[in-house]
C-alpha cells in the first residue's frame, strides 16, 4: 500500500509517517518511481508506535525498544522492560515537579486573592 493508504488506515498523517521513517521507526520499499510502499505489517507497527508515543516515550526511546518487537528474545525483553522502567521513573519525577509548580502557583493565587480582598475592603465602592 502507498503512504496515503497507510495514513488513512492508521489515522496518522503522511508527515508523521515520513518522520517515523526518518527516525528509523518504520521502513518501506520504494517503487521505480520512488513512491513508498508498505505491507500489512506496517499498519500494526504504526499502531504500536502510536501507543508508545501516547505513553510519553520519545522516538529515541522507541528505537531502543524496537529490537524486542523485531527480534524477540529474553535479553531484548529484559532490556525493553528496564528502559520502560527508566522512562516511568523520569515521568514520575516530572509529575512531582509539576505538582510542586502547581502548589507554588496555588500559593501565589491565594496571596493575590488576599491582596485583592484587602484592597477591596479599604477602597470605597465604585
Amino acid at each position: 500500500m502507498r503512504i496515503g493508504e497507510l495514513a488513512a488506515r492508521t489515522g496518522v498523517s503522511v508527515r508523521s509517517l515520513r518522520y517515523y521513517e526518518e527516525q528509523g521507526l518504520l521502513t518501506s520499499t520504494r517503487s521505480a518511481g520512488g513512491q513508498r510502499h508498505y505491507t500489512e505489517y506496517e499498519v500494526e507497527r504504526v499502531a504500536f508506535i502510536q501507543r508508545l508515543y501516547a505513553a510519553g516515550l520519545s522516538s529515541r526511546t522507541i528505537i531502543e525498544l524496537l529490537p524486542c518487537v523485531d527480534a524477540p528474545s529474553a535479553a531484548h525483553s529484559h532490556a525493553a522492560l528496564e528502559r520502560m522502567a527508566t522512562e516511568r521513573e523520569r515521568l514520575s519525577a516530572h509529575i512531582e515537579d509539576l505538582l510542586r509548580t502547581r502548589d507554588a502557583l496555588d500559593a501565589l493565587m491565594a496571596a493575590a486573592q488576599d491582596h485583592r480582598d484587602a484592597a477591596c475592603r479599604t477602597s470605597p465602592a465604585a
